[in-house]
C-alpha cells in the first residue's frame, strides 16, 4: 500500500470538498461550507497564495487533508475519510501543518468542537496540544508552543 503526504494544489479542490463532506463527526454539507465562506474560489485563492494545505494519499487516492491559515497561526482543517481513519494519516497531516506554522510562529492554535464525544479532542491532546479554553458554548481552542 503506497501512502504519502503531499502539498495540495488547485487540482485537489474537489477532493478536499469530497473529503470534508464525508466525515461523520463535525459534518458540514457543501451548502453549509459555502455559507461559511468556504467555496471553491476561496480554496483556490488560498492554495495559490502559498503552501497552506496537504493531502494524504493511499494508493493514489486522496483520503485526507489538513489546511493552515499561516497569517493567523491556525490549523484550519484536518479531515480523514472515515474508512481510512486509524492509519496515522491524521498525525502526519497535522505534523505538516504544524511544521509550516512553526516556521513563522512560536504559538499556534486551532478550534474544534468541545463535545467530549468528539474524537478530535483526545487526538489533539495526544499530539501535544493544550486545551486553552472555551471559545463559545460549543467550540474549544487548543494551543501548541514550538519546542
Amino acid at each position: 500500500m503506497n501512502r504519502g503526504i503531499r502539498p495540495a494544489t488547485v487540482d485537489d479542490i474537489d477532493h478536499l470538498f469530497d473529503i470534508r463532506t464525508s466525515v461523520r463527526q463535525n459534518h458540514l454539507s457543501r451548502e453549509q461550507l459555502s455559507e461559511l465562506g468556504i467555496t471553491p474560489m476561496a480554496l483556490r485563492d488560498a492554495l495559490e497564495s502559498g503552501p497552506c494545505a496537504w493531502v494524504a494519499e493511499l494508493d493514489s487516492r486522496a483520503v485526507g487533508f489538513s489546511m493552515a491559515d499561516v497569517a493567523q497561526a491556525e490549523v484550519f482543517a484536518l479531515f480523514i475519510r472515515p474508512e481510512y481513519e486509524g492509519r496515522g494519516l491524521g498525525r502526519r497531516l497535522l505534523q505538516a501543518a504544524e511544521a509550516r506554522l512553526f516556521g513563522e510562529h512560536e504559538r499556534i492554535w486551532l478550534v474544534t468542537d468541545g463535545n467530549d464525544e468528539i474524537r478530535a479532542n483526545a487526538f489533539y491532546l495526544k499530539q501535544g496540544w493544550t486545551l486553552a479554553g472555551r471559545v463559545d458554548e460549543r467550540d474549544v481552542r487548543y494551543e501548541k508552543v514550538r519546542s
